[in-house]
């Protein structure tokens, strides 16, 4: 805008010409009363002069403050901020034809009732103050005008006589320059209305999450008493000095004729309601983000570079989870929980829909400033389905695969890792399902180990954690519990890749941006799909993890996983309870939430289920909202077959199985599948429970016994589990050949480490570094040996050696007397 020169100078200075001839005194009186009008009129002409000189603010002239603002929008085009100038105020524009006339009537009644009939400085108001300094002896009434907390609010000043001076001038200068509805538009939007809130926009979404436009006459009044004092009236710290000022507001309007007598009358009966908190502007700390290019989605940072900027996500769900994630912290703050963050995305395009960085950014003491969805915090469990996935792809695993959940520990820089689980207790050998379902530890940690941490570690960084930098030693086989640092964004991300069969995509942030000219500004297109799981196997994965029967073990029926419509989800708690999570997803939409402490603090012992487990399941049942639940798409019968399996042992089942069930495996792997081995059918004296051996059959019945490796057969006698025994009833003898002892006869094999394994020498460890060779023999075995290059070694129960690594190619078998040779396994250390 162009600022003119003010109107009225020209007849200042016919007036000020003709001056000198009315100084020419006729009489004592008229003398005296000329002198007391130069008194009064010289300060204004003072004012006047000074006015002349005052340049226009430039924040007044359109074209430069607009090239510095930002206005965000959501992706439905609805304005949620419009940043000027950098100053980190909370802010949107709103122009004076939007706002409605209850707000101009409310402000023109709490700041200014003569703000039409004066030229910027208010005379009457200005005299009255005077009066009142005289009489009281104290700032009664400050006598500032609409125009002239405009020009404060434009270019501070000291409260001294010269600072007061300058504002007056100032505020003559814009009278001269803008028309009236110009002047009540930039006060409308400059002026503070609450601590961080600058605008009456801003301060409407923020406290009654409505456009201005759409406040009630109390409402309208509240807001408009803010600009006296927006510390003393912020609503937040207590409605009683608002209301008792509103109040005051609608009786000003009630005696200028702003407003009717049954009008007022209800607004003062009306209470002061505020919006839940988070209602807000919506977003900051994705806003935050988008400016400075923190995503890393290929946007860059947008800060002084666009004009307006289309984010991803959907305003009514944003307000949602805002709310719940407060509502959350508070709920759980008798538990040393202080903060809470949330991310939803879309499966099919990225594309972030809900993006809560903390509960409460204005939460200082709770450092609400930080954002929880890109700092980097432990994932606890939330890593184990991509560790069991890649075991399906690299090492034949599949949901039927026994693993074992016993006392185990792992060779390390350190010394040697036990892991134990949540409960503190060993289940013995556990289906795959079962132990990712019920988020077992020691089957998690034990399957690591035989992938090796250096091919999990590559996988992870192929889903986007790539915040897992470190050397495979730096994380060791604890990998699989989370003992590395990862983004919350990148983990939800890793989960949506799962959703989409194992395709991954590259998050999304921003739909649209122009730049300050209105040219089009760098946004994230679109990112292109990269397949990194294998579809069939991902399904397998998505399968279990939906799977609430599955998880019973561990969290029992109704648990804050179990919704109303199928969803694939997994909890995570790391060491010391520092930090809860829990992630999922429906076809259509990934949530990830994480609750803890900014400051690193340890919460009041809850875990993943209880602590981010119930603001997940708020957030999805928000989410399914905008996108209604459907069931997964059934595995393609092409890729993958149902098949029944022997509850125990995840084999094919024999007539000696006695508990069976159903189970998803890839096409191949149900092909190749072996009959069920631990389980045998084995012929006892009834009179002891001893083999038969050369019993007459009438003393003889035959039992189902189980069958265990030797890794678990310790635990399956401690637990009592029906083991088949070794010796033969001696009230009938033994059969021919025999010594009194079952003859192992049975299948043998390298149990640890896997066939194919590669192990890597860390050379900034100078400590021994070994691994343990683990043999797998059936019962009645008493002694057996590693042939390990050639070189035999004895070994006795459980069958376990802890080995030195040697750089180089070797060759592993087991043998035992009485029982084949199991097969030669390869394996390498560099």
């Amino acid at each position: 805008m162009r600022a003119p020169s003010p109107p009225w100078t020209g007849r200042v200075a016919r007036w000020i010409a003709r001056w000198p001839a009315r100084l020419r005194p006729r009489s004592p009186l008229r003398r005296a009363a000329q002198i007391a009008l130069a008194v009064a009129v010289a300060p204004w002409l003072l004012l006047a002069a000074l006015a002349a000189l005052t340049p226009l603010p430039p924040a007044l002239r359109a074209a430069e403050d607009r090239a510095v603002s930002t206005v965000l929008l959501d992706r439905h085009g609805t304005v949620l901020r419009e940043l000027r100038a950098g100053d980190g105020a909370r802010a949107r524009w709103l122009p004076l034809d939007e706002a409605g006339d209850r707000i101009q009537r409310a402000i023109l009644a709490a700041e200014d009732r003569r703000f039409a009939r004066h030229p910027g400085v208010d005379p009457i108001a200005v005299a009255r103050a005077a009066f009142q300094l005289a009489a009281e002896r104290r700032v009664v009434s400050g006598a500032s005008t609409i125009t002239q907390q405009l020009a404060r609010a434009l270019v501070p000043r000291p409260r001294t006589v010269r600072g007061k001076l300058g504002e007056m001038a100032l505020a003559l200068r814009i009278e001269a320059s803008l028309s009236k509805r110009e002047i009540l538009e930039q006060y409308l939007n400059r002026v503070a209305f609450g601590p961080g809130l600058r605008g009456v926009e801003a301060a409407s979404r923020f406290y009654f999450d409505k456009p201005t436009a759409d406040l009630s006459l109390a409402e309208a009044a509240a807001l408009a008493s803010m600009p006296r004092g927006p510390s003393l009236y912020d609503p937040r710290r207590g409605t009683g000095p608002l209301e008792r000022r509103r109040n005051r507001v609608l009786d000003r309007m009630l005696a200028a004729g702003l407003a009717g007598e049954a009008e007022v009358a209800r607004a003062r009966a009306e209470p002061i309601a505020l919006a839940p908190k988070g209602g807000g502007l919506g977003a900051p700390h994705l806003v935050h983000a988008v400016l400075g290019g923190a995503l890393g989605d290929g946007a860059g940072p947008l800060r002084g570079r666009a004009s307006a900027i289309t984010l991803t996500i959907d305003r009514g769900l944003q307000r949602e989870i805002e709310v719940l994630a407060q509502q959350t912290v508070r709920g759980l703050s008798d538990r040393e929980v202080g903060a809470a963050a949330v991310v939803v995305l879309e499966n099919a395009t990225g594309e972030i829909l809900a993006y809560v960085g903390s509960h409460d950014i204005d939460d200082v003491a709770g450092l609400g400033h930080n954002d929880g969805v890109l700092a980097l915090r432990q994932p606890g469990s939330a890593l184990k389905p991509f560790v069991y996935e890649l075991a399906m792809e690299q090492l034949g695993f599949t949901a039927a695969t026994v693993l074992p959940d016993v006392e185990l520990s792992f060779p390390t820089a350190g010394g040697s890792y036990a892991p134990r689980n949540y409960d503190g207790r060993f289940h013995g050998p556990v289906r795959l399902r079962d132990a990712l379902a019920s988020s077992y530890n020691v089957p998690a940690v034990w399957t690591a180990a035989a992938l090796g941490p250096d091919r999990v570690l590559a996988r992870l960084r192929e889903l986007g954690l790539r915040s897992l930098d470190g050397a495979p030693s730096r994380y060791g086989v604890a990998i699989a519990l989370g003992d590395g640092e990862v983004r919350l964004l990148d983990l939800a991300n890793a989960y949506a890749t799962l959703a989409r069969g194992g395709v991954h995509l590259p998050v999304r942030a921003v739909r649209a941006a122009r730049g300050v000219g209105d040219e089009p500004a760098p946004g994230a297109a679109p990112g292109r799909g990269e397949r990194v799981l294998d579809a069939a196997r991902a399904r397998v994965i998505v399968d279990i993890l939906a799977d609430d029967k599955a998880r019973l073990a561990s969290f029992g029926a109704g648990s804050a996983l179990e919704l109303p419509f199928p969803v694939a989800a997994k909890t995570g708690t790391s060491k010391g309870f520092r930090d809860n999570l829990a992630v999922g997803f429906t076809p259509d939409v990934t949530v990830a939430v994480w609750v803890g402490n900014f400051d690193g603090s340890p919460m009041g012992g809850i875990s993943g289920i209880t602590g981010a487990g119930p603001l997940f399941r708020d957030a999805m049942l928000a989410a399914a909202r905008l996108y209604p639940p459907r069931p997964f798409d059934p595995p393609d019968p092409d890729q993958i077959a149902e098949v029944e399996v022997c509850a125990l042992s995840g084999m094919a089942p024999t007539g000696a199985c006695p508990h069976r069930r159903g189970e998803l495996l890839p096409r191949g792997d149900a092909a190749a599948r072996s009959p069920c081995d631990m389980h045998e059918v084995v012929r006892v004296d009834r009179r002891n429970g001893l083999r038969a051996g050369a019993c007459p059959d009438a003393v003889v019945e035959e039992r189902v016994f189980e069958r265990h490796d030797a890794e678990l057969t310790a635990w399956a006698r401690a637990a009592g589990r029906p083991i088949a025994p070794d010796e033969v009833s001696p009230l009938c003898g033994a059969l021919p050949g025999g010594d009194g002892a079952v003859a192992a006869g049975g299948r043998i094999r390298v149990a640890y480490p896997p066939d194919g394994a590669r192990f890597v020498l860390d050379p900034s460890v100078n400590s021994l570094q070994a691994i343990r060779l683990r043999a797998a023999v059936p019962p009645g075995v008493r002694r057996a040996r590693f042939v390990l290059d050639g070189r035999p070694i004895e070994v006795g129960p459980p069958f376990a050696l802890d080995w030195p690594l040697v750089a180089g190619a070797h060759r592993l078998r087991v043998e035992a007397d009485g029982a084949s040779a199991g097969e030669e396994i390869a394996f390498s250390v560099e």
